[in-house]
């Protein structure tokens, strides 16, 4: 195995040849040329010390809300595909100058779509999943000493069309790319110096997380800490793929993604992060008529359309009729509006609202699950500042509560402090 972060990379016994590292860099650390020249400074450290890296990038710094800006200024809401297309070209631009610049560093390079790195999707656009990698492509110029570039975030569809992963799904390329090559570890490149028990920018006093488990981690990062996309976390864990968080800018030691069975849940710290996400909103149907049915009537249409939900509070009123809230990001807020209001008319409900003023505010720690006390703890500490609670929801390793969005940073730090998480 890798030393637990690969501090310099210089410091690690090979024990085969090649030894392949994924190393992604996100669109922070590539936003301008010389911060690709950072970056590729670090790639040439990975090569030094005896790695064969493989490379996966994002796009550079706002390049895809640029796109994204540019689509509806035209099209209003443009055509999937087309989307896809589109959005799947900032990654390109990436790796074809990451390339460049590792060319003219002196080291054989070659810039790769998705697709030309063998990466296959399922045929859903925007939010497509991996279906398998086939990697002959990528061990052949491995073998012939040159560094991949691949192009993060997309794939083709069986279809022979552009598939991209969502948001932030760079992360999913990398670890799918590390699994399939059998990759001593996956380093995500970020501009933090790991994973944090809370957004440093909302509060200051949070420490850095050196170990920090695939549960925890996966539930931060479906919670809406920008840690790393869900997927990624999942397939880390599935395919037992070491995944090591660190800054693009500093030789830092970072945090890595371990087993629960590393964390000392006994001793340790019951709470181990705190997360917000501001980007949520939230649907209420009014007055569904209370029978068996209702939810699959209500939801598999969001399913089928690739909506999230979470935090799903069902109230039962008089007369058999229930009102039914759900969150759901603010991305798909609209798009679920739309979907929620011509079910609502089928199954006989009343009528149909929504929030936008809402945030989600939660503590995350694998510990919680047997820590009686540590739910209302939370709900003292919020209550005690006057931070209302709209709805709750918990899983063994974390509890969720939507508060008002103007209060998320006051209540991340209250939380933060009272679960002694402050350096």
């Amino acid at each position: 195995m890798l030393s637990s972060n690969l501090k310099g990379y210089e410091d690690t016994v090979m024990e085969s040849t090649p030894a392949i590292v994924v190393m992604k860099f996100g669109g922070s650390s590539l936003a301008d040329t010389d911060k690709i020249s950072v970056a590729a400074r670090k790639i040439e450290e990975s090569i030094n010390a005896g790695y064969s890296p493989v490379v996966a990038v994002s796009a550079m710094g706002n390049t895809t809300d640029i796109l994204l800006q540019m689509a509806k200024e035209l099209g209003g809401r443009p055509r999937e595909r087309d989307l896809d297309l589109l959005l799947s070209t900032g990654e390109v631009v990436s790796c074809a100058l990451m390339s460049i610049a590792l060319n003219r560093m002196g080291y054989s390079s070659e810039a790769l779509t998705g697709p030309a790195a063998g990466i296959s999707t399922d045929g859903r656009y925007g939010k497509a999943r991996i279906e398998y990698v086939a990697p002959g492509k990528l061990i052949d110029l491995i073998h012939n000493n040159v560094v991949p570039v691949v192009a993060g975030f997309q794939g083709l569809s069986s279809k022979g069309e552009i598939t991209t992963l969502g948001r932030g799904a760079s992360d999913t390329t990398a670890v799918s790319l590390a699994a399939a090559l059998q990759a001593k570890a996956c380093i995500i490149h970020t501009d933090v110096e790991g994973i944090y028990s809370a957004d440093p920018r909302i509060v200051p006093k949070a420490r850095k997380l050196k170990q920090i488990t695939y549960e925890e981690t996966l539930e931060m990062a479906s919670l809406g800490a920008k840690v790393m996309h869900p997927r990624s976390v999942e397939a880390a864990q599935r395919h037992n793929v070491e995944v090591i968080v660190k800054s693009t800018f500093s030789s830092a030691e970072g945090s890595s993604l371990v087993s629960s069975n590393n964390i000392d849940i006994e001793t340790g710290r019951k709470v181990r992060a705190v997360v917000h996400d501001a980007d949520v909103g939230q649907i209420t149907i009014h007055n569904v008529p209370d029978r068996p049915g209702l939810a699959s009537a209500l939801f598999q249409p969001l399913a089928d359309a690739a909506v999230s939900v979470d935090v799903i509070v069902q109230n039962v009123g008089r007369k058999d009729a229930t009102d039914l809230s759900f969150s759901v990001s603010s991305d798909d807020l609209e798009p679920a509006f739309t979907i929620v209001q011509k079910v609502a008319d089928k199954v006989g409900a009343q009528g149909v609202s929504k929030n936008d003023r809402l945030g989600k505010l939660s503590i995350v720690g694998v510990g919680m699950a047997s820590a009686p006390g540590v739910a209302a703890n939370m709900f003292s500490v919020l209550g005690e500042n006057d931070i209302n609670i709209t709805s709750i929801t918990t899983s063994e390793i974390r509890v969720t509560c939507l508060i008002d969005r103007d209060q998320l940073e006051e209540g991340a730090k209250l939380l933060h402090t009272a679960f002694d998480l402050d350096d």
